[in-house]
């Protein structure tokens, strides 16, 4: 099994930063509404916690040249 690195840390109420071997993230929000998150590779995620056993999530991705 290989091993990964990954850390996450709270920066703000509601901001956390989130490092592994080859990006960092930076997601907002959560609680009771939306959680954005947008990577320093340019992608762009986007989720909800739904009730029951279901969430939604919605990804967008960007190029850099």
């Amino acid at each position: 099994m290989p091993l990964t690195f990954r850390k996450s840390f709270r920066i703000l109420p509601g901001v956390r930063l989130n490092i592994n071997k080859r990006s960092w993230s930076v997601t907002t929000g959560g609680g009771k509404g939306p959680r954005h998150t947008r990577s320093s590779t340019g992608r762009r995620t986007t989720s909800w916690d739904m009730p029951g056993p279901f969430g939604w999530r919605r990804t967008r991705s960007t190029r850099h040249h």
